[in-house]
């Protein structure tokens, strides 16, 4: 276990330094001024450095490892995104300033709204929700907010089992209904079955495209026809954009409102509760509920308009997480439109080739085909009390972060994998490989090994239960 900086403190040269010619006594009152030294541990500098290296060999990045976390795309994006975000030019400015003095900024924010709108078929956009799922939250307030301005009352939200998780959790925040959706073995959805339950007071259907067993929605054209039909509103998660960007686009299949993840799709690191931005876009009808303040040029000025009587108000502080946004404008402007085709077909050309190894292996419930992402079950081989766990534990053996396990909740002992378009064909091979082993031998074989898993990193096993109810948040 690593000492603590306290633990390795002794008597050398502190790391740090203090200038003790610099008068500032003076300017603190005495009651807020310290009757005791500050008791910094004295540590040689080589030594803090090699404590903080030695801390951070111990995480999983994707600087280190393969990182094929389903439904989460932890792929890699360019460090070039990361230095231009820190820039002093951005990290200097307030948003309390006025607009005539962060001009530059505004530029980028309306630049990419309008970037967002090309890409996805929608006419505006508000970069402000801070996340996918506060992006949804907000659409369902534009939905609700909608419907109230022509006097509607509809309380309903239409959401199928394959769709993502957040979507049932923020149509209930949002004030809705939950109607769940009964889908397909590959998680499609029957428009029958649908309009079985599309009742007159249903706002939306949400779809996730691709959906949560990574198949594209074959019924989309006739699913938008009956919802429409019904006065109903179609919701786009586009938390999987990544998979059909340039090749289709949700606006012009018939989707009302949607959201992106730009900490998935669009260079921003996911992961590690944030950073994230889930900026929101809706067709032309819906505009006028979309969060204020809203960026607009006005005789070549970009302005602040608040003045916006139909606005849901503010989803958030200021403007939106602009390091985010920033850092998807400018990978948006390197790759331009034939890169971002390029990226989704990669993206899926990689998890198909995956899939390819797998499937006469190991079970594949949505069938042999897929877009960005694939689901397998292993539940029919697992012998000895062996359980999707124990895969992904022993994973961590080989140097792998594990796939998503347990998700979708509709495949049982599911792995989620989603190799996303930067990694090479060795990863690829030397993965599947591997957990083809785990899986076919050692499960068989040596489960108790399994069981153990992993003996390879610096914490073991924990009882995750106890962690998520009893968090020890300090030490």
């Amino acid at each position: 276990m690593e000492k603590l900086l306290n633990e390795l403190s002794s008597e050398c040269k502190p790391a740090y330094s203090v200038n003790s010619d610099v008068e500032i006594d003076a300017q603190i009152p005495e009651n807020l001024k310290r009757n005791s030294d500050l008791g910094l541990p004295s540590i040689a500098e080589s030594d803090l450095l090699r404590h903080f290296t030695n801390l951070s060999r111990k995480n999983y990045a994707l600087s280190t490892v393969f990182y094929p976390l389903g439904s989460c795309t932890m792929k890699y994006n360019p460090l070039i995104n990361e230095r231009i975000a820190k820039d002093e030019a951005f990290n200097f400015i307030h948003p309390r300033q006025p607009a005539e003095s962060m001009q530059g900024v505004l530029e980028v924010m309306c630049e990419c709204e309008r970037d967002l709108c090309e890409i996805s078929g929608m006419d505006y956009f508000s970069l402000q929700p801070a996340a996918g799922a506060h992006g949804e939250f907000t659409g369902l307030l534009i939905i609700a907010e909608y419907f109230k301005s022509i006097k509607q009352e509809r309380t309903k939200i239409i959401v199928p089992d394959s769709a993502h998780g957040t979507n049932p959790a923020s149509a209930a925040f949002a004030g809705f209904k939950i109607v769940p959706l009964k889908s397909e073995p590959d998680g499609s959805i029957v428009p029958e079955k649908l309009k079985e339950i599309l009742t007159p007071d249903v706002a939306a259907v949400m779809l996730t495209v691709p959906n949560t067993l990574g198949t594209f929605e074959k019924n989309i054209p006739e699913i938008s026809r009956i919802v429409h039909e019904n006065g109903s509103l179609l919701y786009y998660d586009g938390a999987n954009l990544n998979a059909v960007m340039g090749i289709v686009r949700p606006g012009d299949m018939g989707f009302d409102v949607m959201h992106i993840n730009l900490h998935k799709t669009f260079s921003t690191p996911h992961g590690g509760g944030g950073p994230g931005s889930g900026p929101v876009g809706v067709k032309a009808f819906l505009e006028p509920f979309l969060p204020v303040p809203r960026i607009e040029n006005k005789k070549s000025k970009f302005v602040l308009n608040y003045k916006k009587p139909k606005s849901i108000g503010k989803l958030k502080a200021f403007f939106g997480n602009f390091p985010v946004i920033l850092k998807a404008y400018i990978y948006i402007k390197s790759l331009g439109a034939e890169g971002l085709k390029s990226v989704s077909e990669q993206a899926v050309l990689n998890a198909n080739y995956m899939l390819a190894r797998f499937k006469d292996k190991i079970n594949v419930p949505a069938g042999s085909r897929c877009m960005h992402e694939f689901v397998l079950s292993p539940k029919s081989l697992f012998k000895n009390g062996v359980r999707t766990l124990d895969i992904a534990k022993r994973l961590l053996d080989y140097g792998y972060y594990a796939p998503t396990v347990y998700f979708p909740l509709i495949v049982e002992e599911a792995i989620m994998v989603e190799p996303t378009e930067t990694e090479s064909k060795e990863t690829l091979d030397a993965f599947v490989d591997n957990l083809i082993k785990i899986i076919l031998e050692e499960a068989a074989q040596e489960p108790q090994k399994l069981k153990d898993a992993p003996v390879n990193t610096s914490v073991r096993r924990l009882n995750e239960v106890e962690a998520a109810r009893k968090p020890i948040l300090k030490w």
